[in-house]
């Protein structure tokens, strides 16, 4: 079974085993608003979806960014504040580009080191670009004279 990351008010924390278990996750042909959704890359995202208790966007390789793309959308575009999980091929390499945009809770499969997931979450302290969770550019957030 996969373990659950998930942001805390002082950073990111291991969740506990239940609230990933008790989840009955839907796909969008099946899903009533107010269920967890679980999104395929290949999916235009509705309108409906920011209705969603919580939503799952399943990484089908490492190598794919289409997730990240539509993680992006739902939050700007669909205006989507609740939880943003990344389920399936999910790697550490990539934690950052997911928190940027927009994640609030990986499942980190069994064969990769849950530790390591931790502490490349945020290897850098400040970005160039503007992203879902500070959209100012850099050069608007220095500081000058």
């Amino acid at each position: 079974m996969p373990t659950l990351i998930k942001a805390a008010a002082d950073g990111w924390a291991i969740a506990s085993e239940t609230e990933s278990a008790d989840i009955q996750w839907q796909a969008p042909e099946d899903w009533n608003s107010g269920d967890a959704l679980l999104l395929t890359v290949d999916l235009e995202p509705l309108a409906e979806y920011a209705q969603a208790e919580r939503i799952a966007i399943e990484f089908p390789a490492f190598n794919d960014g289409r997730a990240l793309s539509l993680a992006v959308l739902l939050r700007t575009r669909l205006g989507y504040t609740g939880e943003l999980r990344a389920v399936g091929a999910v790697h550490e390499d990539i934690l950052h580009y997911m928190v940027r945009c927009g994640f609030d809770a990986m499942e980190i499969p069994d064969d990769r080191n849950v530790q390591i997931a931790l502490e490349l979450i945020r290897p850098y302290s400040n970005v160039y670009q503007g992203t879902v969770d500070n959209p100012e550019p850099s050069f608007r957030r220095m500081q000058r004279g």
